[in-house]
Parts: C-alpha cells; sequence; structure tokens
C-alpha cells in the first residue's frame, strides 16, 4: 500500500487566526498533525499551506510543505495544486488530512487508504462512525452520512438521516436502528479525479448542504466509507477546542 499524505493548511481562520501555527505543547497545530500523519504507513506526508510563514514553521520542525496559491475556494483545490506541484500521476492515491485534527489516528489514515485501493470502482473514500447521541443526531454540524449495502456512500447531509417514518409525529427522543453514521472529514482521492474535481460543476444540493463531497455523488463518482467503532479525537474549531487540546499536550 502506497499513498500520499496531503494537509491543506490555510492561514486565516475567521474563528481561530492563524490556526495551523497555534502553539500546542510547543509545536505549531499543523506540525503536530504531520507527525501524527507521519506515523501512518504513508510513503510521504506533505503541507500544502498557502502562506510562507506556514511553510517556514514546517521546515523548521522537519516537516515538508509546499506554497501552493492564496485564491482557492476549497482544501480540494488546494490539494489539487498540491499534487500536481508533487509530480504524482494520476494512479496515486493521496489522503486528505485536515490540518487542524492534532489528534488524527495513523490507523484511520491507513484504513481509509486502504479502503480507495481495494476499491477499483471508487474515486473516493472517506470515513464514519456510529452516533451515540440524540444531540449529535440532530446538530447540523454533524455531517450524517447514509451507505449501500456494499459501503459506498449514498447521501451525506446536515440533517438527521436516516429519518423513520413517524420521527415526525414522535419527536426525536432515541436514535433510530440501526444507529446513524457521522462522517468524518478524512479523505482519500485517486489524484486522477482529484486534479480534474475542481473542474466539475457545483451540484445543486452541494450548494444547499454545504458539503463538497455532494459535488462527487453528483456526477455519478462513488465514495467508498470505512465505518469505525470509535469516534475521532477532537479537533480544533474554535479557542474553546484549542484550550482543550493542549491540555492533552503539556508543554
Amino acid at each position: 500500500m502506497r499513498f500520499t499524505v496531503l494537509i491543506p493548511a490555510r492561514l486565516a481562520s475567521t474563528r481561530l487566526p492563524d490556526k495551523p501555527l497555534a502553539d500546542i505543547g510547543g509545536l505549531p497545530m499543523v506540525v503536530r498533525v504531520a507527525r501524527r500523519a507521519a506515523q501512518s504507513a504513508a510513503a510521504r506526508v506533505v503541507v500544502a499551506a498557502d502562506h510562507a510563514r506556514i511553510v517556514q514553521a514546517c521546515e523548521a520542525h522537519g516537516v515538508e510543505a509546499l506554497l501552493t496559491r492564496t485564491d482557492h475556494p476549497s482544501g480540494s483545490d488546494r490539494l489539487a495544486e498540491a499534487s500536481t506541484l508533487l509530480g504524482l500521476g494520476p494512479d496515486d492515491c493521496v489522503v486528505n488530512v485536515q490540518g487542524d485534527e492534532p489528534l488524527i489516528e495513523p490507523a484511520l489514515i491507513d484504513a481509509v487508504a486502504a479502503l480507495l485501493q481495494a476499491r477499483p470502482g471508487a474515486s473516493m473514500s472517506t470515513a464514519a462512525h456510529p452516533i451515540d447521541s440524540v444531540d449529535e443526531f440532530v446538530n447540523p454540524n454533524v455531517v450524517k452520512v447514509v451507505t449501500d449495502v456494499q459501503g459506498l456512500a449514498l447521501y451525506f447531509s446536515r440533517a438527521p438521516i436516516a429519518w423513520w417514518r413517524d420521527g415526525f409525529a414522535q419527536g426525536v427522543t432515541a436514535l433510530p436502528e440501526p444507529r446513524p453514521l457521522r462522517h468524518v472529514g478524512i479523505y482519500g482521492y485517486r489524484v486522477g479525479f482529484l486534479q480534474a474535481f475542481p473542474g466539475l460543476a457545483q451540484a445543486p444540493m452541494e450548494r444547499t448542504e454545504a458539503l463538497e463531497q455532494l459535488r462527487a455523488l453528483w456526477h455519478g463518482h462513488r465514495i467508498a466509507v470505512h465505518v469505525t467503532a470509535q469516534a475521532p479525537g477532537p479537533g480544533v474549531d474554535t479557542p474553546q477546542d484549542l484550550e482543550r487540546v493542549r491540555r492533552l499536550f503539556p508543554a
């Protein structure tokens, strides 16, 4: 199994300025992420940055990084450029690890990569885990996914799916069975598809849900889903998240 981990890192963040460079136990967050990813089976781990300060911080700690354009509308667009700059071939596989996941499990990275390589009919792979609380199920910030019998994604939504017939009458006081799946924001891509993705027209449902992966489904591409029993470690979106994670990495 040979694959490359690409970590998109953008300096601007409305909720947490300079987020990739936020100190966690004496290291920039993006370096923490890259070091976790390096514990996977990846042949190479590269940070795709939008600012020289991120590249400099990575290089200072022995992490490979490259500078990409500042005007990319999404992380996948940034990774498409990075894959071109790295000279990756169309049949190569990359795993997109988010730059705000300092607790990412290396085994999850390997599982997403292995699934993509085992499913030649899929253009992408991703992960999910069973939801264990009603609050998560109804939270629009928690993305849900439903799959078919082959473990391929049918739909992603911010709404609670799958929804049982009498749910509106009863109100959401319990979880349906089988338990719904929470999508985990890690993606495997075949490089040929990754490089073509920015040129695909946006899907109407993508604009409605604000979920980029729906563009792939709308255009007929398949996304294989690895279901893990455990939820991933907490990511960092807000100052409160950052403080929570810092407590796990004493200086």
